[in-house]
């Protein structure tokens, strides 16, 4: 009883903070615990929390890991429509706006007869809130994977994909530049979006050292030919 009301002191503290990857750690360890694991109920609705803040998170590395390990999880099961929305996040592929409307709205803010929706996305402020953010997520999920598959695109394709507008398409791609998610730079006067891929210390430090050798061979090459050059002037005179 004390840890889950441990638990649920930390989740209300970085739930105000909207700290939402903390928030999905705290639900995973409470959802881990005997006591709701031994209750289907609870259990369904705890990782149906984990998923949820989870897909909240912001990207990175960590996030990412913990998705992926997520997955594995037979619970999942259970919540298929859960595990399903999981899945979009775990694919490499654009995940469409609509689609997500269409397909999970309705079952992750009102839930069905016979499986309970979560207060994630209830109708408050709170849960409207969490629901702009999950479109945010949506968004960021779709740049990154462009930055991935395309080199260069129009502006306006890019909003097109994104299901945005060119300015709000722009503000996202400004926003995820600046955080180091992804690599990019605007042509406004073309109105291309031209995508870098970002490179590993490892990558950066191999793709120094094939640069500092081809220098060195032109260099050595140079030094050869004026070498050359000096000993046919020296013998003629």
């Amino acid at each position: 009883d004390l840890k889950l009301k441990y638990y649920e002191l930390m989740i209300q503290m970085d739930l105000h903070d909207k700290n939402y990857f903390d928030v999905c750690q705290h639900y995973k360890h409470y959802y881990e615990t005997p006591r709701i694991k031994q209750d289907q109920e609870k259990m369904k609705q705890a990782l149906k929390h984990v998923v949820l803040y989870l897909t909240l998170s912001p990207y990175n590395n960590e996030q990412s890991d913990f998705l992926h390990r997520l997955f594995l999880d037979k619970n999942l099961e259970e919540i298929p429509k859960y595990k399903d929305l999981l899945q979009r996040f775990k694919t490499q592929e654009l995940i469409h706006w609509k689609d997500v409307l269409k397909n999970f709205e309705n079952e992750l803010k009102n839930g069905t007869k016979d499986d309970l929706a979560t207060t994630v996305f209830a109708k408050t402020d709170d849960g409207n809130k969490c629901w702009e953010d999950f479109k945010i997520r949506v968004v960021e999920h779709n740049m990154r994977i462009m930055a991935k598959y395309y080199t260069r695109v129009r502006t306006q394709k890019m909003a097109d994909l994104l299901d945005l507008t060119k300015d709000e398409a722009e503000q996202f791609l400004s926003n995820l530049v600046s955080n180091k998610t992804i690599n990019a730079k605007i042509d406004r006067l073309q109105d291309i979006v031209t995508f870098q891929q970002k490179q590993s210390p490892q990558e950066i430090l191999n793709e120094w050292s094939v640069n500092l050798n081809s220098l060195m061979t032109i260099i050595n090459k140079t030094c050869h030919l004026i070498n050359k050059e000096e000993t046919v002037h020296a013998v003629r005179t």
